[in-house]
């Protein structure tokens, strides 16, 4: 399976959970490493674009496709199965439990879980401690220009 990750260009070249570490994030805490991906580029792009202002969008980021073997089990949670309020912003602690378990855990290497984003869209979280994210690599890196019409220029 191919997914994707949207990086600023210095962070491009390796998969790491670290950047969402030092916040945490929807799925994780604070202090716990989670790598965020998307199902397509568009996902990707939206998860990004959502953090910033018109005038603040970015100029140095990059689409890096990565590939999980097809043997590579795919846990996933639907909404149906989350809390009431998991999709609220800002994002409440028990989605950020949810995903800290599923790392505690380590029984996954991955855990699809939905978009807040694009409804209808999924998410897929990596464990970068699972023994299967060794299999898990960078694909492709390419320039990712986000469209001049996005932000109004």
């Amino acid at each position: 399976m191919e997914v994707f990750r949207l990086v600023r260009e210095q962070f491009a070249q390796t998969l790491s959970g670290k950047g969402a570490a030092i916040n945490g994030a929807r799925w994780n805490s604070q202090g716990v490493e989670m790598i965020y991906t998307a199902i397509n580029r568009s996902l990707a792009m939206a998860e990004v674009a959502v953090h910033f202002s018109i005038a603040t969008m970015p100029k140095n980021y990059m689409m890096v496709t990565i590939d999980i073997p097809d043997d590579i089990e795919i846990k996933t949670l639907n909404s149906e199965h989350l809390p009431t309020n998991w999709n609220q912003f800002p994002h409440p602690t028990t989605t950020q439990k949810i995903g800290n378990l599923f790392i505690t855990e380590n029984t996954n290497c991955c855990l699809k879980v939905p978009s807040v984003v694009t409804q209808g869209d999924f998410n897929i979280l990596i464990n970068p401690q699972h023994e299967e994210f060794a299999r898990v690599r960078i694909i492709n890196i390419e320039q990712f220009p986000f469209d001049q019409r996005m932000i109004g220029i």
